[in-house]
């Protein structure tokens, strides 16, 4: 026989009875110890081979191992008793449950003292020695090993080491002892094998050497075992602590951080693990920094079970539930520190009598321990993890607590970072919704629509947008976004918002409001410490847009925003090319503006970086993403809206800050809009006014001609008497509105003045700001433009 392959089936008897009781293997030492042959008895129950009675009841040493003597009935001659050995196997690799029952049939006896094999002493020896022959079948083990098998040697001797043991584990040590008999070199071999009577897990080092005779050839193998359990318990509590710092807070959510917890400790430390967290005694408020009283209120925050179908929880997530003085809970906080307690057996403690179903489902499954970890971060007290056993015996020990203070420690701060990171993002987002325009302004000049998300795992940034109404029905777009996350870019934000709205009032073009947005910027930063010879702790990029319904001409200028897209009727959409200009917060660097003509109906999009950017996707896929659903079928602007932010973002939400605007535009009718060139003859006032009024009557607008006239007399006096020429009237309507516009070459702006009682003149003005509802002045190249807005609901 080769040392490569030892072994010889036929000694040992061997059978595999299925979990129904039917024979499906039978090998040759089966066949020589009782005679039948394979195709006798496989399929058959083994209930056949039985005798009734036997000489020894079988003796269960944990549930997947039994050994006993049973009486057998042999083919030819009378029944045999025999002591077998039986281990259970579970499905692996497609196979079924099935045991395995043997026993050995020669080399019973002990070796001799001149064999090799029996001159091995191992009676003194304090470690587990067994002793293996040529065909690794076991010839000798001491008292140590014995006790570790759970059987005597008379009842082993002449059994492979995997046949004893019948876990995988002993196949791989029985495959080492081969390489140690063919190669003659001594091997350890680690192994962590579930042994003993409680069927609890030990771990092993097993010291293989072979056995030579006095001439140096190898007889046989010697294998020590040494218990190394403490080692490795050891080893895998460090581990499941270096576990849990990497696998807790893995986000800023007390809920999933919660869930994090009860995921490392079960079924590593406990069968049922539960986090109930105390609420703030105010919504938005600091944790207690003093134990709490009893009873304690907490909420549910997460749990788990080691068995899906095992106890399920009493109180389910989000749920508040009270705990008496009596309670685990209770007692751990009010004390601060771990408690551990034992279910009686002779029943529940008062305070598990308060829920029956608490009650049944401690009597059900056996619960028999509980151990209950304060959860305290920087001195606040933030809730408590009880952990629970039922399906380990045994209890929980210092070293289980030990254990689960480090982890929940770590935790604890963990939840504390996720709490404080939820209160400032709550914070940061009101005041970012605060800020943001709460609805959209209805114009002649555009359809709007918007979409504003926040970041789904960092704090809200400062991303806004806002629709601004202009003079002479033209309206600005803006879309900006603040660096960094938090109130402070919330507050920023709201800052640069107004300026923006401030700036526009004044009329200034898109390339000058940026500017003096920039110079805004580098003051903010200089405020918070920033060099204003560099990029300061303030920056923000911008996009700005007038859009003009009479001309129907679109000016933009940007300052390092991303460009619109543009998608014009029966063409796709496609990037608007537009200088790129730098960020805000530079300094003096220009920014250039670029004016397009916009057919009716032209959609354009304004957005900010975090909805093109994303972790599965670069900017580049992130703009030809936009692009095709901007192409998508037309419908409303919220539709679209809809359909973009489905294409684009990732299901758990985007990683940054997203602010999306749309904006359909209209064309103001040619019909709708008047001009006319004045002369700088006062005299020719008169016919302007009856001309006026012919076209108001046109228009269907009578009821504006008295506020109308006055107003083009008061702005078309001062134009020819303080102005330069040429000199210009537009009147502009929609359905709400009347506006009056008079432009001249000179930029001289008027101004209101209080007119003294015997002043004659000084009061036009006055009279144009109590008679409509706004006015104003642009400067233009050309010079300037008065204008000012007659309401046309408010008329009778």
């Amino acid at each position: 026989m080769r040392p490569e392959y030892p072994f010889d089936d036929a000694a040992t008897a061997r059978a595999v009875i299925a979990e129904d009781g039917t024979l499906v293997e039978w090998n040759e030492g089966a066949r020589r110890l009782l005679g039948w042959t394979a195709d006798e008895v496989i399929g058959r129950p083994v209930t056949n081979l039985l005798v009734d009675g036997g000489e020894e009841r079988p003796r269960v040493t944990k549930g997947v191992r039994r050994n006993g003597v049973v009486a057998l009935r042999r083919r030819r001659g009378g029944p045999v008793s025999v002591w077998v050995l039986a281990h259970h196997r579970d499905p692996q690799d497609g196979r079924p449950a099935h045991w395995i029952v043997l026993t050995p049939m020669e080399d019973r006896q002990p070796p001799s003292p001149d064999d090799p094999l029996g001159r091995v002493g191992l009676t003194q020896s304090p470690c587990a020695i067994a002793v293996y022959d040529r065909r690794l079948r076991l010839r000798r083990l001491n008292p140590a090993m014995a006790e570790l098998f759970g059987v005597s040697e008379e009842r082993v001797r002449g059994l492979r080491h995997s046949e004893i043991g019948g876990r995988p584990q002993s196949e791989e040590v029985e495959r080492h002892m081969q390489a140690v008999l063919a190669s003659g070199r001594g091997h350890d071999v680690r192994a962590y094998v579930p042994l003993g009577d409680e069927g609890w897990g030990q771990a092993w080092l097993a010291r293989v050497a072979p056995v030579t005779d006095e001439a140096g050839l190898v007889q046989g193998v010697c294998m020590a075992v040494h218990d190394l359990t403490e080692q490795y318990e050891a080893r895998e509590r460090l581990q499941l602590v270096n576990e849990a710092s990497v696998r807790i807070g893995t986000t800023l959510d007390v809920t999933r951080t919660a869930q994090e917890l009860t995921d490392v400790c079960v079924p590593a430390l406990a069968d049922f693990v539960s986090v109930d967290l105390l609420d703030p005694p105010s919504p938005g408020g600091e944790p207690l920094t003093v134990p709490p009283a009893a009873p304690v209120v907490l909420r549910r925050a997460a749990h788990r079970s080691v068995d899906p179908a095992g106890p399920g929880a009493v109180v389910q997530p989000g749920h508040l539930d009270v705990y008496p003085v009596t309670s685990p809970q209770a007692d751990s906080l009010v004390s601060g520190r771990t408690t551990v307690a034992s279910v009686p057996s002779a029943g529940p403690t008062p305070w598990l009598n308060r829920n029956e179903l608490r009650v049944q489902q401690v009597r059900e499954y056996g619960v028999h321990s509980t151990m209950s970890v304060p959860i305290r971060a920087r001195g606040t007290t933030l809730g408590v993890a009880v952990l629970t056993r039922f399906r380990r015996t045994a209890p929980f020990s210092t070293d289980d607590r030990l254990l689960a203070e480090e982890i929940t420690a770590r935790a604890a701060v963990c939840i504390d970072n996720a709490r404080r990171f939820s209160r400032e993002r709550e914070t940061a987002l009101a005041l970012q919704r605060s800020l943001l325009p709460q609805s959209l302004p209805s114009t002649a000049a555009l359809e709007v629509s918007s979409r504003y998300l926040p970041a789904a795992r960092v704090g809200v940034g400062g991303d806004w947008f806002d629709v601004i109404p202009l003079s002479g029905m033209r309206v600005a777009l803006v879309v900006g976004d603040v660096v960094g996350h938090g109130v402070q870019a919330s507050a920023t934000m709201g800052r640069l918002r107004t300026a923006v709205r401030t700036l526009a009032d004044i009329d200034l073009p898109p390339d000058e409001l940026l500017t003096h947005l920039d110079d805004l910027v580098l003051r903010l930063s200089a405020e918070t410490g920033g060099d204003q010879d560099s990029a300061g702790d303030v920056g923000a990029t911008c996009l700005y847009a007038v859009y003009d319904p009479v001309s129907r001409h679109c000016t933009l200028a940007r300052a390092g925003h991303p460009a619109p897209i543009m998608l014009s009727p029966g063409r796709t959409a496609h990037e608007v090319e537009l200088p790129a200009g730098p960020p805000l917060g530079l300094g003096g660097l220009p920014f250039e503006a670029a004016e397009l003509r916009l057919p009716e109906g032209t959609v354009l999009g304004f957005f900010t970086d975090g909805l093109i950017e994303s972790h599965d996707q670069d900017t580049e896929s992130g703009h030809r993403l936009l692009r095709e659903a901007m192409s998508g079928p037309a419908g409303s602007l919220d539709e679209t809206c809809d359909r973009i932010l489905r294409t684009l973002l990732p299901s758990g939400g985007a990683r940054d800050d997203v602010a999306l605007l749309l904006a359909r535009t209209r064309g103001l009718p040619a019909s709708q809009v008047s001009t006319w060139d004045i002369p700088a003859d006062p005299a020719l006032i008169a016919p302007l006014r009856k001309q006026v009024v012919d076209r108001l009557d046109t228009w269907g607008l009578a009821p504006a001609t008295f506020t109308t006239e006055l107003v083009v007399s008061e702005l078309v006096t001062n134009a020819i008497r303080y102005g330069s020429h040429p000199i210009r009237l537009r009147l502009i309507h929609d359905a709400a509105t009347l506006i009056c516009e008079v432009s001249d070459a000179s930029h001289t702006a008027p101004h209101l003045r209080r007119a003294k009682t015997w002043d004659e003149g000084g009061r036009g003005l006055l009279l144009v700001a109590q008679l409509t509802q706004r006015w104003g002045t642009r400067h233009t190249p050309e010079g300037k433009t008065i204008w000012a807005e007659i309401g046309l609901l408010d008329e009778p």
